[in-house]
């Protein structure tokens, strides 16, 4: 079994990683297992960029071990709204982060586990390291039927997904990061990864989806904890290096100097949502109004996550030009955001006429706006 290190010897990764600052050295050989004390999706693909950014690993590899609760983490260059429903993520207070690395997007939680290698642009082979994370479950139950796929996937049983890939490839520094299904929820999971928005036209990445399958479902007697004992082993004993795991506290700024500058920059809007590559929508939605029914036309186009160009088609009778020129000229420059159109529609109601048929209207039309967002 790895012996695990105490809280306090992230400490030692001071006069191990390597930063642009006096008083860090690296190690000269061999490598280095990593595993964070926070569940925070934010926190841990914070260290994923500070170890890449800083680290010399021209003579050393390092394993990274991290769990998140609950979250949709998404590739570089996807669209959020064709991944995932974000509106039952707000509900669940489900988190949403877009990674630096491409690749399709994956729910996590606590069920699931997530491995990152690094190593040099030159030694970098993500075939190996997921031959040595089967390896691991081989050795550690053999009945396990698990093998690696030419799509860089692991599959249980031959055609179960538990786990997928994708890595960021820099100039001198590489890493290949996979997740490994261990007993996540799949309700939730296939749920979110499932998108409710209609008429969406992008040229963003799409995920390729897969029949899944928990290896805690396959052998209940496993926990994560086996597993990240066994995979960290092979890992050590593969690369000669020392078994044992070091702890790190992604929050810690002497350890990490600059990671929650990091960590912050992936939870901005701009980033999140605003990385988004240019789409753009064209739907109808049916309004049900005093036993009528109004078909609506809908036209938006998306940059950076803000609407660009807009428009409204609906029978001028139902509601006057001018004030839904105003929503379409509010909306024009605006973030696809929920929020922002709330506020938006409810500082144009004030200055609407007093006319409780009309505010009824004019709700019923922003509500259904706020549904494609």
């Amino acid at each position: 079994m790895v012996l695990w290190s105490s809280l306090k010897s992230c400490l030692q990764l001071s006069c191990i990683l390597r930063t642009p600052k006096a008083g860090f050295r690296s190690i000269t050989s061999g490598g280095l297992i990593i595993q964070s004390t926070s569940n925070d999706v934010y926190q841990n693909l914070a260290v994923e960029d500070w170890i890449h950014d800083h680290m010399n690993l021209e003579n050393q590899q390092v394993l990274f071990l991290w769990r998140n609760s609950s979250a949709v983490v998404i590739g570089r260059h996807q669209n959020p709204w064709q991944e995932c429903d974000l509106r039952l993520m707000r509900k669940k207070n489900i988190k949403l982060a877009r990674r630096r690395s491409g690749g399709g997007t994956v729910y996590h939680d606590l069920g699931n586990i997530n491995l990152t290698f690094f190593t040099t642009r030159k030694k970098y082979e993500r075939m190996e390291n997921l031959k040595l994370v089967v390896k691991a479950l081989k050795a550690l139950r053999p009945q396990l039927e698990v093998c690696v796929t030419d799509r860089y996937d692991i599959l249980l049983d031959r055609q179960y997904k538990i786990s997928g890939t994708a890595a960021k490839l820099g100039r001198a520094t590489a890493y290949h990061h996979c997740t490994l299904l261990c007993n996540v929820d799949k309700f939730v999971l296939s749920a979110v990864l499932k998108s409710p928005y209609k008429g969406i036209k992008s040229n963003a990445t799409p995920s390729v989806p897969a029949s899944v399958k928990n290896l805690f479902e396959e052998d209940p007697s496993l926990t994560s904890e086996m597993l990240l004992d066994a995979i960290a082993e092979k890992y050590a004993t593969q690369h000669q290096i020392d078994h044992r795991i070091t702890i790190v506290n992604p929050a810690d700024e002497t350890v990490l100097p600059g990671i929650n500058n990091k960590a912050k920059e992936l939870q901005t809007w701009e980033w999140v949502y605003g990385k988004t590559p240019k789409f753009s929508i064209s739907t109808c939605f049916n309004m049900v109004y005093k036993d009528s029914v109004l078909d609506v036309k809908v036209d938006l186009d998306i940059k950076h996550g803000r609407i660009e160009a807009c428009s409204i088609d609906l029978p001028e009778q139902w509601l006057p030009p001018a004030l839904c020129q105003e929503l379409v000229k509010g909306l024009t420059g605006s973030k696809f955001c929920p929020n922002e159109t709330t506020t938006l529609a409810t500082t144009l109601l004030r200055v609407c006429p007093q006319d409780d048929d009309l505010h009824s209207r004019w709700n019923l039309l922003c509500e259904n706006m706020i549904m494609l967002m």
